[in-house]
């Protein structure tokens, strides 16, 4: 029997600190102070250990104002850069580190953030604790990442970035979001440089690639000559970040969200992120806003809501699911850079379209148009398989 809510712990219980329900958290103390809240992270710090990014057009201006405290920097353009090709774009670009996400959102929180916390398990209504304690709310949302799931077909976007201090400037005046210049190493590889000071640099090894299993230490060799080839001397590693996004080549939506048996949840967890770039923050700004909207957070509506964003973007990503496929599927692994290249020739506003997961139709058409960048029949191939039994098939 449900207990009544005055004797219920809290309103609402969201589980893991990360960015999607640190955004919620925030979002619902700004706009509904009276509602009682509680975070449970079992780390010591909410965020965890990364850096999120985002392009202007990801968001409107008002989503752009109400999360400017926790911009740690932003550039007015970018670079990329390929082996036959390098472009500077003249769009907005901002990132966001998890030691100003936790600056900015832990004190806000105050009370309603508990850290240190062991989950051992939890239900629509209730979280136990590892030492035995039972939490009861209206409403508890998961937040704890991607779940396992036969599901969904899989790529993967691994990656290792370290946070440096050089012995002398740089000279960057804008991040360059794509250097594919690189040896490929069996997938699609590029280096993501993030210059947040004149001698200080964040330096991402990263690659697309089938499976999550890689290897730090070549990743980390891998920047080392990286900043050699650029005339980089290191004199300091200020902190270190790794970590594997998932890239959506297919999956049933339907199943997959009968497997979570009404549990509300968020972020990855929900699939609220862009299926080919792996960028989540916009999604994650958007799913906040809604579920700060609605009139009641117990947990039928709250999953009910959250399977409505979900589903949305789902239907809405479904050529990214498409182009994926073509980008694992289609060709030689070392390869796979012919087709981001020929992607980068594209228009200035097609490419922004791009990002912020909101093509028109005549960008499809456009991306489609011409010679393709990977044999036909297996660009054809690729295309037809919609299903993850039919790829598992073909790996």
């Amino acid at each position: 029997m449900d207990k009544p809510d005055d004797l219920l712990d809290a309103d609402l219980i969201l589980v893991g600190g990360g960015l999607a329900n640190g955004l919620i958290a925030w979002r619902l103390l700004s706009q509904r102070p009276a509602l009682r809240l509680l975070l449970l992270e079992q780390d010591a710090r909410i965020g965890g250990n990364h850096t999120w990014s985002f392009h202007d057009g990801d968001l409107d201006a008002a989503q752009r104002q109400w999360i400017a405290p926790l911009v740690s920097k932003r550039w007015p353009r970018y670079d990329v850069i390929f082996p036959q090709h390098a472009r500077t774009l003249d769009s907005g670009y901002a990132s966001v580190s998890s030691e100003d996400f936790a600056r900015v959102i832990a004190p806000a929180l105050g009370a309603a953030l508990r850290l240190d916390a062991r989950i051992d398990t939890l239900s629509p209504t209730s979280v136990r604790l590892a030492d035995g304690q039972t939490l009861r709310a209206r409403a508890v949302i998961d937040g704890r990442g991607m779940r396992p799931s036969s599901r969904l077909a899989l790529g993967y976007q691994t990656f290792l970035g370290q946070e440096v201090r050089l012995a002398r400037p740089h000279g960057l005046s804008a991040p360059i979001i794509m250097d594919a210049s690189v040896a490929q190493q069996g997938g699609y590889r590029f280096v993501y440089v993030l210059p947040f000071g004149p001698q200080q640099l964040l330096i991402e090894d990263t690659h697309y690639v089938d499976t999550q299993a890689w290897e730090p230490e070549r990743l980390r060799a891998n920047i080392a000559a990286y900043a050699q080839a650029r005339g980089w001397e290191i004199v300091e590693l200020l902190r270190e970040e790794r970590g594997s996004l998932p890239i959506v080549l297919a999956g049933d939506f339907d199943d997959y969200w009968s497997d979570l048996q009404g549990q509300p949840c968020a972020g990855l967890r929900a699939g609220l992120f862009h299926s080919t770039t792996g960028y989540s923050l916009p999604h994650a700004v958007r799913l906040a806003e809604r579920i700060a909207t609605l009139p009641e957070l117990d947990a039928p509506r709250l999953f009910e809501a959250i399977h409505a964003e979900a589903r949305s973007e789902w239907r809405r990503q479904r050529f990214f699911r498409m182009l994926n496929r073509m980008l694992f599927l289609a060709g030689s692994p070392d390869h796979r850079w012919r087709v981001m290249q020929r992607f980068y020739r594209l228009p200035a506003s097609l490419i922004a379209h791009f990002y912020a997961g909101r093509l028109s139709l005549g960008d499809k058409a456009r991306i489609l148009s011409g010679k393709p960048p990977v044999p036909v029949l297996q660009a054809l191939s690729a295309v037809c398989k919609i299903h993850p039994r039919q790829i598992r098939k073909h790996e």
